[in-house]
């Protein structure tokens, strides 16, 4: 309990401002935010998209337009088995998004190929770029515009600290006034 606990209390809080402050400048300005990851790190993804498009849009005049890039698993599949799988995500990229737009990578290794790509072409392309990753941050931690680092080990920490950065952030605009 004790090493989950430091690790929480490693979060840099500043960095977690700059990202609420980079989703309220996309939400305010209609842009998209698109957001990525694997395994785990995809289901926190897909967690966070929930959290903020139903509970921090629904009933209000201001509302995010968010979507996780590995919800759909036929077009996923459908490049990986016919392009390759570090190609999975960019290739959506050039489909949806447009300068302006934020793109979120959760990555505990910081490293996976496909996400890097992403991060990579999106930044070439204008858009603006958020990490969540872990360990020593790999590739991601030097490439994002905003990086949000658990410098931890253990992958099940470093998880449960980007899931706790991810409610933040869900739960400051839930709880805001519209």
């Amino acid at each position: 309990m004790t090493s989950l606990q430091a690790t929480l209390s490693s979060i840099d809080l500043q960095t977690v401002t700059q990202a609420a402050a980079m989703m309220a400048e996309c939400r305010q300005a209609g842009r998209t935010i698109f957001v990525l990851g694997n395994g785990g790190s995809m289901a926190t993804a897909s967690h966070f998209v929930c959290d903020v498009v139903k509970g921090a849009s629904y009933g209000r005049e201001s509302r995010f337009k968010m979507m996780c890039l590995l919800d759909n698993g036929p077009t996923v599949t459908a490049y990986a088995n016919d392009v390759g799988y570090e190609d999975a995500l960019v290739e959506q990229m050039k489909n949806f998004a447009a300068p302006g737009d934020l793109v979120i990578a959760i990555s505990g290794s910081g490293r996976s190929p496909n996400v890097v790509k992403a991060i990579a072409w999106s930044k070439e392309n204008g858009c603006q770029t958020m990490s969540m990753t872990g360990r020593d941050g790999g590739l991601l931690l030097p490439m994002t515009d905003c990086a949000i680092h658990v410098s931890e080990q253990h992958m099940g920490r470093i998880e449960d600290a980007h899931m706790v950065v991810c409610h933040m952030l869900s739960y400051l605009f839930m709880e805001q006034v519209n």
